[in-house]
């Protein structure tokens, strides 16, 4: 017997078996509480970015009307601007394919009273818009009475161009989209010196993009966009009342579900490779959608990389209404920009 009970195991104290164990209840519940939090930040940045890059597809239906021939310009706090001198009859539905083989792009040209070689513009809209929005066909007649060819176009997503998956990737993808238009443009025979972009809203942070990628982009005009990707985001987030932590998430999901880096580019970083080529920029001081601030973050990085701007900063106007409420001068400083870059028609 005394054989037995020298060979047992040594039995561990019951004090202190008992006085691990809420300690590892803790950790447990630690460890719950983390996956938990973890989990509702995924799902809650996933539910962000959804509802911030989902695009609203009406623009099309809302404006089923309005097209080059014949549109009607909304007013702006009481302003009105009569279309009729703008409208263009003269034109014709193209597509091509976006650059790189992406999807199908659809829009309007609308060629030059003045011949084939005259100097064009492509005109593009901004985030959950068409190319049938008001202020994109009010622009474009304005280049077009001055005797500029325009190409207005549907970004993918919107209107009539291809959809992949209903999201706007801040210009990241869209730029592509521009460049389809610039290519098809220089295969109408038009030299890439004569061809220029116009962008409003988000769409002025698209065509800002895609002429720093492209070169021979002669000339930019930029109208309320944006200029850091990661600033623009979390002004977003403020602006809908969500917290900015929200913000890294919402890039590894981007990256995670679209395979869209969004801080890869940005208009900020294409100010960078202009290498002195004209940009025209404008915004409003009452602008609630994108700060006026990044108006003058633009203009000061195309300064430091070597080139001259002299930013259109409106007292009281609000975001992409200049167009409207400042229309006389809007045209003239368009026809003298862009007359200026591309060559006088």
């Amino acid at each position: 017997m005394s054989g037995s009970t020298s060979g047992s195991a040594p039995q561990e104290p019951t004090t202190a078996r008992r006085g691990r164990s809420p300690w590892r209840w803790l950790a447990a519940i630690v460890g719950v509480v983390a996956i938990v939090l973890v989990v509702s930040y995924v799902v809650a940045a996933g539910l962000v970015y959804r509802e911030l890059s989902v695009i609203d597809t009406s623009c099309e239906t809302r404006n089923a009307a309005n097209n080059p021939a014949s549109f009607t310009v909304e007013p702006v706090n009481g302003v009105t601007v009569d279309a009729t001198p703008y409208e263009m009859p003269d034109y014709r539905e193209v597509s091509f394919p976006a650059r790189n083989g992406g999807p199908t792009i659809r829009g309007w040209f609308v060629p030059s009273s003045t011949g084939a070689t005259a100097p064009a513009v492509i005109v593009v809209h901004g985030k959950s818009s068409c190319r049938r929005e008001d202020r994109i066909l009010l622009a474009s007649g304005m280049l077009h009475k001055h005797g500029f060819a325009v190409l207005m176009i549907d970004l993918r997503n919107h209107g009539e161009s291809d959809r992949d998956n209903g999201r706007y990737a801040g210009g990241i993808k869209e730029y592509q989209d521009v460049l389809g238009a610039w290519d098809w443009l220089v295969g109408q025979g038009l030299p890439p010196a004569r061809i220029g972009l116009l962008g409003e809203s988000l769409g002025a942070g698209t065509t800002m993009i895609a002429a720093g990628e492209e070169p021979r982009v002669a000339a930019e005009w930029e109208d309320s966009g944006y200029a850091d990707v990661e600033v623009a985001i979390r002004a977003e987030l403020d602006r809908n009342h969500y917290p900015e932590l929200l913000e890294p998430g919402g890039l590894i999901l981007a990256q995670l579900i679209d395979g869209v880096d969004l801080t890869s580019k940005s208009p900020l970083k294409a100010m960078a490779k202009l290498h002195g080529r004209p940009i025209f920029i404008v915004h409003g001081t009452a602008d609630e959608r994108l700060s006026v601030q990044y108006a003058s973050d633009l203009a000061a990085a195309v300064r430091a990389n070597g080139g001259t701007v002299d930013p259109w900063i409106i007292p009281g106007v609000g975001h992409t209404q200049a167009v409207v409420l400042h229309a006389k001068e809007y045209e003239q400083k368009l026809a003298d920009f862009f007359g200026a870059a591309l060559g006088r028609p």
